[in-house]
């Protein structure tokens, strides 16, 4: 009967030892030696240059082997929604499917990346070598992507996301994923389902929204060239096609306001001027051309105006006509915005502060201007009431009779305001007054 029994496992080799049934160690390279006399022992070898460890018992080995942690041995479960990416010695080897895996790892540089199917779509710098290297027609869809092609991806008939250039898989079985492929060198997104795509937020990457408002338009430069206008809406544009540029010019009428600006008049006056003008955009191509801010530019327009027209005058002039000033400003000022894309509606000077020295002199001269008027005035007065006194002698003269109703009216005046006493004397009044009835 033999008692012992010897073993010899090589390098690339490892032992496994059962005993009834029960795995019971794993032997490293090396000599062994079994006192074994009732023959319930069993060993089996394994060669390590095969990555894939099959047997009858994997599931119990599995276990096994994950319950003591061999550094030997790397067990791979795979559910249902799961694949695995198995990389032997840097390249890739094979595919596993859903169940139990075991590889021997001790004399291979084995690397596993496992993959939830239920993400419709991988993307890994290793794809193109498993892509090559596998055979995947049942399991994926491959998707490539050329550098003026993007991707819309559904799944279930909802939006999910777009894909930049490169070589994608599409997950089959879990979910209905589809894959919308669009040429993109129109740099441009028209789509009938653009708002939901927007509306997904893996879109970032990929697209570009712009708004234009009511009021507003929009303008796309590619590459420094201008590629169209935009109406008000939602617009989309695909990433990496060039160097894209949008503006977006406010069409609406605005204010410029043209405030504290100090001017020195012809007759050496200084004042400050307060003026508003309001304008629009007439051509929004040459608004963000022409110069780098037209507003601006209009704006520094409109202070030379002030300037030239305000110091060729006279103080006195530029108060008493105003509106004089105002519209030649802003004929001078509409001549010059069209040069900016611009049209301006209306120029006017708001305030005109004079320094306070001035104020008193000016008030000083007001009320010297206003005290003559009034003198002018008080002399017309007394001259007109003369010439009227003097018609008046010369009618009473030239009529008696009427002299003496003068007369008989004094005294009713003063009969009525005072206490009278009347000497009749012969041939006084009372004749006179009969004579006259």
């Amino acid at each position: 009967m033999i008692l012992f029994r010897k073993l010899k496992v090589a390098a690339h080799e490892r032992a496994l030892v059962f005993r009834e049934g029960e795995p019971l160690n794993v032997l490293a390279p090396g000599k062994y030696a079994f006192f074994d006399p009732l023959r319930k022992l069993k060993v089996e070898k394994v060669n390590l240059r095969d990555v894939y460890f099959k047997h009858a018992e994997l599931d119990v080995l599995a276990k096994w082997f994950e319950k003591f942690k061999l550094a030997d041995v790397r067990v791979v479960d795979l559910a249902d929604h799961e694949r695995a990416f198995v990389f032997v010695d840097g390249r890739f080897d094979r595919v596993l499917k859903p169940g139990l895996h075991v590889l021997w790892i001790a004399l291979r540089k084995v690397r596993v990346e496992v993959v939830d199917t239920r993400e419709p779509v991988y993307a890994s710098l290793d794809l193109p070598r498993i892509v090559r290297g596998a055979t995947l027609e049942e399991e994926a869809t491959v998707l490539d992507l050329k550098d003026n092609e993007r991707a819309l991806v559904w799944v279930d008939n909802r939006f999910r996301m777009a894909l930049r250039p490169g070589l994608y898989l599409l997950w089959k079985g879990l979910s209905n994923v589809r894959a919308e492929v669009v040429d993109a060198s129109g740099v441009v997104l028209e789509h009938r389902n653009q708002a939901a795509i927007l509306a997904n937020g893996s879109t970032q990457y990929v697209l570009n929204p712009f708004t234009v408002e009511a009021g507003q338009v929009g303008l796309w430069f590619l590459d420094g060239q201008l590629k169209g206008v935009l109406k008000p809406g939602t617009h989309a544009f695909w990433t990496g096609l060039g160097k894209l540029k949008l503006l977006l010019v406010e069409l609406r009428e605005r204010t410029l306001d043209i405030a504290g600006q100090e001017i020195m008049t012809n007759d050496k006056v200084t004042l400050r001027l307060n003026a508003v003008l309001t304008y629009r955009v007439a051509d929004a191509l040459k608004s963000v051309t022409v110069t780098e801010d037209a507003s601006q530019a209009l704006y520094r327009e409109a202070q030379l105006a002030l300037r030239a027209v305000v110091g060729a005058r006279e103080l006195d002039a530029l108060l008493t006509d105003k509106d004089a000033v105002a519209l030649e400003l802003e004929n001078i000022v509409k001549t010059k915005a069209p040069e900016f894309g611009l049209e301006v509606r209306s120029l006017g000077i708001r305030d005109v502060i004079l320094p306070g020295d001035m104020k008193e002199l000016m008030n000083k001269v007001m009320e010297a201007k206003k005290a003559s008027e009034a003198s002018l005035i008080n002399r017309r007065e007394e001259t007109a009431a003369a010439r009227m006194q003097a018609n008046t002698a010369k009618i009473l003269e030239s009529n008696p009779v009427l002299m003496k109703l003068r007369e008989l009216e004094v005294l009713e005046k003063v009969a009525a305001t005072s206490n009278l006493t009347v000497v009749l004397g012969e041939g006084g009044l009372k004749d006179r007054v009969t004579k006259l009835l």
